[in-house]
């Protein structure tokens, strides 16, 4: 199962589109549920990439769902961030930053 990761290292880092996906989805207010078709469809085009342009395993199980995880984690990661800097910044005399993932009510 390692190997595979190893095999797309250079894709993996090319698809941390993931990050700009969090964000995407946080900016526009999407529901946090919408996270897993997009990291799933990343997991896909990981994959196939991995193939495409390194010789990679295309139909590896183990592999696909090593790397949706990870795209899933850095996705939700990213959604999350993005959405407590909007809820901070958009409503400023209602809530505060708590931390890098959080908010809180002011006061």
């Amino acid at each position: 199962m390692i190997e595979n990761l190893i095999d797309s290292v250079p894709v993996f880092v090319g698809i941390t589109i993931a990050f700009m996906a969090g964000q995407a989805l946080a900016s526009t207010w999407r529901p946090l549920w919408q996270v897993f078709p997009y990291a799933i469809g990343l997991g896909l085009a990981d994959r196939f990439l991995g193939f495409a342009l390194f010789g990679g395993r295309l139909l590896s199980p183990g592999g696909f769902l090593l790397d949706t995880l990870v795209l899933t984690g850095i996705t939700l990661a990213a959604y999350r961030m993005t959405q407590a800097r909007r809820m901070a910044g958009q409503y400023p005399w209602l809530y505060e930053r708590a931390g890098l993932f959080a908010w809180r009510k002011r006061g």
